[in-house]
């Protein structure tokens, strides 16, 4: 991509009111653009970070047998009714009203209902269990405390994933399965989530669990174990900071700040019961299906991992989710510079690399300024200082060298 070109473009300033991380670097790197209070636009170098999670989310969820599928945003009353969700005391749900009447249809904060009544048609029988399905679908919140950038929105795509099943067994198992998915999308997305226990709510007295990454940003409070894995929300914790780990016994707890990135939850028959999806079991006796639902927000892990990775000159990507692995920087305006550039610029992108070519007339400074505010893994530049070499540059290092074009593709194990 020519930078030349690129819709959008840096800024050196923000508005006021936006004081988290995410929000301020990601406005001023040209990713994202606020439309009002919890509602943002992803600009071309913001989509493409997000369709990289979310094609990271999709390859976890189809390893573990997920089925994709799209429901609709737009749902009828009646269905939410028969859940009592119509109503809620947060009134949570944007709603529709047509011929200036009442309300007759919301748009869709969740989608246990839609996903249950639409299981009706194809679970019957125990033969038919069990089965997940997941979409990538937009969500309409009205929350009253949208902030915090990306991280908390009144609009926002949610990968959600719903399991049915015959028997708690096998929910119990499968439940497993998508916590490791969940450890893997994370770490792939280069951040480090604990699991971490909390309340159940209303459908159920066990814990269900959220995946907490540790960062000033967050508005969760956790108490975990400096030395294992252990972890509970603040407002269900048993154990006090300073004492021993319950589980390992020799770390001990700490409490910290966390952004939640994504939650897994049993929901038991609250859902089949209510809207009757029922399979007819071995003995031939009908039984309420048993369901878990899994969500992460690509939105919010992008945000969290700006708030994760950075420093005072911008963004600092992991290579799994950056808009482009290299950021290739022309300096100078002279011609053997240029053409350099060029050449070396038609060769990366005929050997399949990602690259960001800034070829704007601009300065040096303004150039490397802002390539460390939109933050891509790996900077080349080319100058007259350089020679027929490219200096190598890692965003998180200081360290450059200098290799010819051959050595960068064999470095990345790109055949020239």
């Amino acid at each position: 991509m020519l930078q030349s070109e690129l819709f959008s473009k840096t800024s050196r300033t923000v508005s006021s009111d936006e004081v988290s991380v995410n929000a301020r670097l990601l406005t001023q790197g040209g990713f994202i653009d606020k439309q009002m209070s919890g509602i943002y636009s992803y600009l071309p170098l913001g989509y493409l970070v997000v369709k990289k999670i979310e094609q990271i989310i999709r390859e976890e969820m189809n390893k573990i047998g997920g089925q994709e599928m799209v429901m609709t945003a737009i749902q009828p009353k009646e269905l939410w009714q028969k859940t009592n969700r119509w109503q809620t005391p947060e009134e949570i749900m944007f709603k529709i009203i047509e011929d200036k009447g009442e309300p007759t249809a919301g748009l869709a904060w969740t989608h246990e209902e839609p996903v249950t009544q639409i299981a009706q048609r194809f679970i019957s029988s125990y033969r038919d269990l069990p089965r997940a399905v997941y979409q990538f679908q937009t969500k309409f919140r009205n929350e009253p405390r949208a902030k915090s950038g990306i991280i908390r929105l009144r609009e926002f795509v949610m990968k959600d994933l719903y399991s049915f099943h015959a028997s708690q067994a096998d929910l119990d198992q499968y439940y497993e399965k998508v916590k490791q998915a969940y450890l893997n999308i994370f770490n792939r997305c280069g951040l480090r989530a604990l699991i971490v226990e909390a309340s159940g709510g209303a459908f159920t007295k066990q814990y269900s669990h959220e995946f907490q990454v540790l960062s000033e940003a967050g508005e969760d409070s956790i108490i975990y174990c400096e030395r294992c894995n252990y972890a509970q929300n603040r407002e269900v914790a048993k154990g006090q900071v300073g004492e021993k780990c319950p589980v390992c016994g020799q770390g001990k707890l700490a409490e910290g700040k966390s952004v939640e990135v994504g939650n897994i939850f049993k929901l038991g028959t609250k859902f089949s019961e209510s809207l009757d999806l029922m399979f007819t079991d071995e003995k031939g006796e009908q039984q309420p299906v048993i369901m878990a639902s899994y969500g992460i927000g690509p939105g919010r892990v992008m945000g969290t991992i700006v708030e994760v990775s950075y420093d005072q000159a911008g963004i600092i990507w992991p290579e799994s989710v950056a808009p482009y692995k290299f950021n290739l920087i022309r300096l100078g305006d002279d011609v053997a510079v240029n053409n350099l550039a060029d050449g070396v610029y038609k060769k990366l992108t005929a050997a399949g690399m990602e690259v960001l070519y800034d070829d704007r007339v601009e300065s040096a400074g303004v150039k490397l300024k802002d390539a460390d505010l939109i933050g891509i893994p790996w900077r080349l530049v080319i100058s007259d200082k350089s020679g027929k070499k490219i200096e190598l540059k890692a965003r998180n290092s200081k360290e450059t060298k200098l290799l010819t074009l051959d050595e960068i593709l064999s470095k990345f194990s790109v055949r020239s």
